[in-house]
């Protein structure tokens, strides 16, 4: 058995065997996308071809694995084992058109197959998961100053509703959505509630025409549709972005970098390890 696992490790570890299953995750990633445009007999017979081969690479991997408590407590194996056990499902189980949706929505995600190319993108990889759980309580201070900021924006900028407002009221109202830059008719408004609030102030991070909501709540100030000063809600608009975009973003930047030096420690701990034990 050990000289069976020997000669596995010595497959699974060989550079041409990685470089043929990159190829394979490479092919298999390109024909998902052509199977977008045409639905070909040709490309299935050969995607099943590379469910196949996965199959292959996957059971070597548990063969050159010493136990499977080992194997199973690499995130990877499993990520892998459960893409080929997705494949072997039969879409003909499914007479829910949605199930089937659903199912080769997740056969798509072999895509990412192509995170384990290269030992670099694994490490990034590795530090995306590993921030996660750093950011936790980054996290939950973002999340307290959207929900302050959320709130505070719903009581001073929420528009009325239209179909309440008669004579002057009504007519301000109409003007205000004909010259307001970027609102159209069938956008919500952006503080009429809670949730529209917190996408408003995401889309406020992103930057994207953060400014124009501004023009839109001083213009909304002027016709006397909203009861807030233009220096409140130039201030309260600057703070946001300010805040969010670059004080709470740089903590969450901070704190991948840090862990990108602990995943890189711990990859040359796990190496010195591995290269102890064949000694």
């Amino acid at each position: 058995m050990n000289n069976l696992r020997d000669t596995v490790t010595l497959i699974t570890n060989n550079k041409i065997f990685e470089l043929f299953i990159i190829g394979i995750i490479i092919l298999n990633s390109i024909l998902i996308g052509v199977e977008t445009y045409t639905d070909s007999i040709a490309i299935k017979t050969i995607q099943r071809v590379i469910l196949y081969i996965f199959t292959i690479e996957i059971s070597l991997r548990f063969i050159a694995t010493k136990n499977i408590k080992k194997f199973f407590s690499e995130g990877w194996n499993i990520f892998d084992l459960v893409l080929v056990i997705i494949g072997y499902i039969p879409e003909s189980l499914f007479a829910n058109a949605s199930m089937m949706t659903a199912l080769r929505v997740l056969r798509v995600f072999r895509i990412l197959r192509l995170l384990r190319a290269s030992k670099e993108i694994k490490l990034i990889v590795t530090v995306l998961m590993k921030s996660l759980t750093s950011m936790f309580y980054n996290l939950i201070l973002f999340l307290i100053f959207v929900y302050l900021y959320a709130i505070a924006g719903v009581y001073m900028f929420r528009l009325p509703n239209p179909e309440t407002l008669k004579g002057e009221k009504l007519k301000n109202y109409e003007l205000f959505i004909e010259k307001a830059p970027n609102a159209p008719s069938n956008a919500p408004d952006p503080f009429g509630d809670l949730g529209e609030a917190v996408f408003t102030l995401f889309r406020e991070l992103t930057g994207e025409d953060w400014t124009d909501i501004r023009y839109n709540h001083i213009t909304a100030s002027e016709y006397g549709l909203i009861n807030t000063n233009p220096t409140v809600i130039t201030t309260y608009h600057v703070t946001w972005f300010c805040l969010a975009a670059f004080l709470l973003l740089n903590l969450v930047t901070g704190a991948v970098i840090n862990n990108y030096q602990i995943a890189i420690d711990e990859e040359d701990s796990k190496k010195r390890k591995a290269e102890s034990e064949q000694i």
